[in-house]
Order: C-alpha cells, then structure tokens, then sequence
C-alpha cells in the first residue's frame, strides 16, 4: 500500500473489531503514530494494544490495506472521514465477550454493612441530623401534615353527600356532577371527595384498587380534594359528548 501525505488535521472514522458486533464513529488526529493510535483504540474495542492487527476500508467497505508501521503517522495512509478501521485482535478473546455485562461479577453490600460504614451520605446525614434524620425537620413536616389534614377536615364536613357540586382543577374545564363520597381513603392520605360526574369525564367507577367507595358507571367516578369542589344549585349540563 502506498503511504502518501495528508494535511487535514483530523480525520472521522468508523471503527469496528473482531470482538465486538458493533461500529463506532470517533475523530482522531492525523499526527498521531499508529502506535498512539492503537493506545487510543484499547479503550474503545477492548483489545490490547500489543495484540492489534490494524486493516484499513474505504468509505465503500473497499479493504485498501494494513496499518502495521508503527512509527507511521495515521494520515500517512490514505485515510478520509468514512474510512473504516477494523481491529483484529490477537489476544485470544472472545466475539461479544466485553458486551456481555452479565458475565461481571456485580458487587453487593446489604444494608446492614452499609449502615455500618462511615464514609457513606446515609452516615453523614445521621451524624449531622439532617433530611430525614434532622428531629426538628421530621417535628415540623409531621405538624404541616396534620395542619393540611386538620383543613382538609374542615372543608370536607362542610361538603354532604347526594350534593350537587361544581369540580374546578387547575387546567381542566368545570364539571360538574353529585358528592357520592366524603372521607379518608386507603389509596392516598388526606380527606377525598368522590364525584359521580354527569358525563363520562372521570377515571374510575367509585372504586380504587380493588376497594368499592361508591357505584357509578366506568368513566363516571373520580376523587378530588375538598378544596377544588363547590357546592350548590348546579344543574346538568349538555357536554355534547352523545355527538362525538
């Protein structure tokens, strides 16, 4: 193969090797030896450099030949973005054996050895009383959530079963439909209404997770907060849903 001089600095190729089944495309420098160059490569096919056969394809898959002088610069040869450089490895490997992730041996640490470090956030964070091991900021998350409770409580006894209501969510248009429940829940902590909407605008049939909090049809029933529900004189509106 005859070596010839080339002036572009870097140069894109498309790398591939005998122990792995994909390509990869990375630039390297043109003044880098093909030693240098197969020292860059260990580390992107997982051959040992030492154990490296370099052959040289066009852009067209067309084999022009080996890189086997060491000491010669890589844009010495005929190389321009597209070219393909294929890794032979010597070293006695495997095809796929550095793909296959399964093949490593996983380090585990159970719980209790982790608990016994020092050196961990988990220790810090207990040393230093903080997040959830801080008592005043455990204390003060425990008091806002029996405050939101508590208001949550208040609004929900003002609301009755078999009332007619107007549901208002942020970024939903108004329904409306009849307060069929009033209470706490299993699914999610707090004081939920269930609604019975007059159109098939909701998410459930009165049930959540298998657990029944009242009857309506499929699509008919959904639970929102105290805060978002208005009760009163709403009668049914014509959503226009039978014309879809």
């Amino acid at each position: 193969m005859e070596v010839t001089g080339m002036t572009a600095p870097t140069v894109t190729l498309f790398i591939s090797s005998s122990l792995n089944t994909y390509r990869s495309e990375k630039r390297y420098s043109r003044s880098l030896t093909i030693a240098e160059f197969k020292c860059k490569l260990e580390l992107l096919v997982g051959s040992p450099a030492s154990c490296m056969e370099l052959e040289l394809y066009g852009a067209e898959d067309k084999f022009y030949g080996k890189l086997e002088q060491e000491d010669a610069l890589l844009g010495s040869y005929p190389i321009d973005d597209g070219c393909r450089i294929h890794v032979i490895d010597h070293s006695g490997a495997r095809l796929g054996e550095y793909e296959d992730v399964s093949q490593v041996e996983k380090y585990e640490l159970s719980q209790e050895a982790y608990d016994q470090r020092q050196d961990t956030v988990r220790s810090f964070l207990k040393r230093s009383k903080l997040g959830p091991y801080s008592e005043e900021e455990r204390a003060q998350q425990e008091a806002e959530a029996a405050q939101r409770l508590m208001e949550e409580k208040t609004l929900a006894s003002t609301i009755s079963v078999g009332s007619r209501c107007e549901v208002r969510v942020s970024g939903q248009t108004p329904r409306r439909g009849t307060i069929m429940y009033v209470g706490l829940t299993d699914f999610k902590p707090g004081y939920w209404i269930g609604v019975r909407y007059d159109e098939p605008l909701g998410k459930n049939d009165g049930s959540v997770n298998g657990k029944r909090y009242f009857e309506c049809q499929a699509k008919y029933g959904a639970f929102v907060k105290p805060s978002v529900v208005t009760t009163g004189d709403f009668p049914e509106q014509d959503y226009g849903l039978d014309e879809m």
